[in-house]
């Protein structure tokens, strides 16, 4: 018994990358999982992979009415929500000289608001039940910070922050955990434009990456858990990385 049966879980980001690992990885295990994201296209492979256990609602996490939409068309399909993975997310790195003041806005709308709606869409519903999980994927960029990366990791010490306060709210009530992945193989590094940056990436990054497996593992332990065991924040990184 994985704790994963039955349960029903939205996972956002999940067009690719982590969010795609973490729907397949828990409906493996026995889950319902809503998939949600902006790519249609991908969206319905996904769910045509994984089969029964998948369905799909275009989302997009930085308009507050699309994560309201979200939650009750996973209510009208499964009857209720038990967890909630906040996972989507944008890092396009850039130096602050460089003025790319759209980018940080997006990240903002995106790896900021996009939790807050994501906890707004779920939270009423879960509380009533007296039971639910929420798991906002945060970064190891949430406890440091450095050249290029000051806005995206403020974005990500803001996730972590939200998280605590969420948990201390309803302790006892519901589950709040914080993932905090390292470097991993995604299409995250696809969203830099600064050149500057994307040329010092492969000096500092020359070692391999995790793949998304090991995140939704991550998540589907934490999911698994007796309902009486919070696991509140976890940091997985490549052996090999340092910082």
């Amino acid at each position: 018994m994985s704790g994963l049966e039955g349960k029903v879980v939205i996972v956002t980001g999940a067009s690719s990358g982590i969010g795609a690992q973490v729907a397949r990885t828990l409906a493996a295990g026995g889950a319902k999982v809503m998939l949600a994201a902006r790519r249609q296209d991908r969206l319905d492979a996904l769910v045509d992979e994984i089969g029964a256990n998948a369905k799909a609602h275009v989302t997009d996490v930085s308009n507050h009415q699309s994560m309201l939409d979200l939650g009750e068309a996973t209510i009208a399909e499964f009857g209720h929500i038990d967890v909630l993975v906040n996972n989507a997310g944008l890092m396009p790195l850039s130096f602050f000289a460089s003025r790319k003041v759209d980018e940080w806005d997006r990240m903002v709308d995106v790896n900021i608001k996009g939790v807050l709606y994501g906890i707004d869409a779920v939270l009423t519903h879960m509380l009533g039940r007296s039971s639910g999980h929420i798991i906002n994927v945060s970064s190891i960029a949430g406890h440091r910070t450095g050249p290029a990366t000051g806005v995206y990791s403020g974005t990500k010490f803001a996730v972590r922050a939200i998280s605590e306060g969420l948990r201390q709210e309803t302790a006892g009530k519901i589950r709040v955990t914080t993932i905090c992945p390292g470097a991993v193989t995604t299409e995250l590094a696809g969203t830099i434009t600064d050149k500057v940056v994307m040329d010092n990436m492969g000096g500092t990054y020359d070692f391999e990456f995790l793949d998304p497996t090991a995140i939704a593992d991550a998540i589907a332990y934490a999911i698994g858990q007796p309902e009486n065991v919070a696991v509140n924040e976890m940091l997985i990184r490549p052996l090999q990385q340092s910082m």
